[in-house]
């Protein structure tokens, strides 16, 4: 194995180690933040889940290795080139991880695709697929995560709220009673709606919808760094499932090592949540992200997640930190275009 592919080998590694760090707290940070469980103990499972993902990912995501390998640069990749993609990735989302800002590595990679790709060719960036796969998700997926998780919260609070009021032998509501409480108020006192311990069930459903968007995620986010990895690293001999091998592993290192700071941040940062919450901002995050990853639709985790986690709150705006969000958004922005440079100056540097 040459130098360059050495080096290629262990940019990958490091790519998939922060991508651990960022990405892993995000479908189990729920459950910490919901007072079912701790955070490392949260963190682990998404680890385990997460790494089932990645070892189903070469059979169910095939798609999104396709996208990432030729869909966006159509020019032949060079081993410069994936370096710099490499680096461009992992550099900002390592920054972001430090300062415990929830990330797209999606991304990070598409903006170091391009960045490095107008270098490689001037004519091998499919700039008609830019909308598609980076502007397009990246509007609708916060949206869409949202208004399902936004619905279900309403769906189910209106559910729990009749199956608890006191009726009278007719089944109406007691006298001088409303029969219940408004949306808005229900929303807006999480703990009071959820006063009482919650059922094995809904403790069993949280933990399993949680693991759900582990495996999505590990799914969903594997093929991608496998695909540039793969630039240099099948050249040189290595197969593409022992590529995914050490995407899994590293993954989990960084997950096991370096989660805590992501995971407190959305767990607790941006709405203080309820079980129930927890249980339908996941049920929403692993429903599209695992149907993207099927689809070839380079979802983000971290924006659907983000979205559904806010949508559990329902009508309860106030509940909702705007300023961590606007730190989200800012950060959610400056992705592309920070990846895309650095990668364009390694490239620059590199070949």
């Amino acid at each position: 194995m040459s130098l360059t592919a050495v080096l290629v080998f262990l940019l990958t590694a490091a790519l998939a180690a922060v991508n651990g760090s960022n990405d892993v707290p995000k479908g189990v940070a729920t459950l910490a933040g919901a007072g079912v469980t701790r955070y490392r103990t949260a963190i682990i499972w998404g680890t385990v889940t997460t790494l089932a993902g990645c070892v189903c990912s070469l059979a169910l995501a095939s798609k999104m290795t396709k996208l990432f390998s030729g869909g966006i640069v159509t020019a032949k990749p060079t081993d410069a080139f994936a370096v710099a993609v490499l680096v461009g990735a992992a550099s900002w989302v390592a920054v972001a991880t430090v300062l415990r800002l929830p990330v797209s590595t999606t991304h990070a990679l598409i903006g170091g695709l391009v960045g490095a790709g107008l270098l490689l060719s001037s004519n091998g960036v499919a700039w008609n697929a830019i909308p598609e796969k980076l502007i397009n998700p990246l509007l609708t997926s916060v949206a869409v995560a949202y208004g399902i998780s936004l619905v279900l919260a309403l769906v189910f609070g209106r559910l729990g709220r009749a199956a608890q009021a006191p009726t009278g032998a007719a089944g109406a509501p007691p006298a001088g009673g409303t029969g219940g409480v408004s949306v808005l108020e229900a929303t807006e006192a999480p703990a009071a709606v959820e006063a009482k311990a919650p059922s094995q069930l809904l403790t069993a459903a949280h933990w399993l919808t949680s693991g759900a968007t582990g495996f999505a995620r590990g799914l969903n986010d594997t093929p991608k760094m496998v695909a540039i990895g793969a630039f240099a690293l099948v050249p040189a001999g290595m197969k593409t499932w022992q590529i995914m091998i050490l995407v899994a592993v590293a993954m989990a290192v960084g997950s096991v090592t370096g989660g805590m700071r992501v995971a407190e941040r959305l767990g607790e940062g941006v709405v203080k949540m309820n079980h129930k919450e927890g249980f339908l901002a996941n049920l929403t995050t692993a429903t599209l992200v695992g149907l993207g990853a099927g689809y070839g639709l380079p979802m983000s985790t971290t924006h659907v997640s983000t979205g559904a986690i806010a949508g559990s709150a329902g009508f309860g705006l106030g509940r909702i930190s705007g300023k961590t969000l606007r730190h989200f958004l800012i950060a959610w922005l400056v992705t592309p275009p920070f990846a895309g440079v650095v990668a364009a100056l390694v490239f620059t540097v590199a070949r």
